[in-house]
């Protein structure tokens, strides 16, 4: 029963230092830039050592790596908490990509994963990264309007690519200042153009 407790704890101070180690990194990465952040900075800011922080990921690299995918994911669960429980499948295609553009809107998160993690991360492994969060969710919405016959039926995979592109372009040209109400209205018309 005792080693049963330890573990865990053991468990909870490994991921606590983890989530440590990926806040401070956001925090400096968006304060300087990826090249610009050293990790000496990095386990200052988390309060760990460099041991800790080399236990846990293989390199800066690494650790960037980590916060995108942090990031991506807590995208994927805005843009599934956005959907109306029930919606039919081309509304909750819409409020998905609101979902999206609100999840973007948080502080630096548009710069970190469209301008920052493109210029570290090579492109298969930001595909990789997509296909596991945000791509997930959006080949799901297509499959099911698609499946309920409330969009054409079109090659889910490159339709999927071409949306996301259009959303990432969406989400920095908000980023930039751009009419919000335009850019919805823009993407619900690309949108309807699928319909049936």
């Amino acid at each position: 029963m005792q080693e049963k407790r330890s573990r865990r704890t053991n468990e909870q101070r490994t991921q606590e230092t983890r989530r440590a180690l990926i806040a401070a990194a956001r925090a400096l990465f968006l304060a300087k830039g990826y090249a610009d952040t050293g990790t000496p900075e990095i386990v200052a800011a988390a309060g760990v050592t460099r041991g800790a922080l080399y236990h846990h990921f293989e390199d800066k690299r690494a650790l960037f790596l980590g916060v995108v995918e942090s990031e991506l994911a807590a995208v994927a669960a805005e843009v599934e908490q956005a959907e109306t429980p029930g919606a039919e499948p081309f509304e909750a295609l819409v409020e998905g990509g609101w979902g999206f553009f609100d999840a973007m809107a948080k502080e630096g998160r548009t710069r970190l994963l469209l301008i920052e993690a493109p210029a570290v991360l090579s492109a298969a492994e930001l595909a990789e990264l997509d296909r596991r969060h945000g791509g997930r969710t959006l080949v799901e919405g297509l499959h099911a309007a698609m499946k309920g016959e409330f969009i054409r039926i079109l090659p889910v995979e490159p339709l999927a690519a071409m949306l996301s592109a259009v959303f990432d372009r969406g989400a920095l040209a908000l980023q930039a200042g751009a009419d919000a109400k335009e850019i919805r209205q823009v993407i619900r018309a690309m949108l309807e153009g699928l319909r049936v």
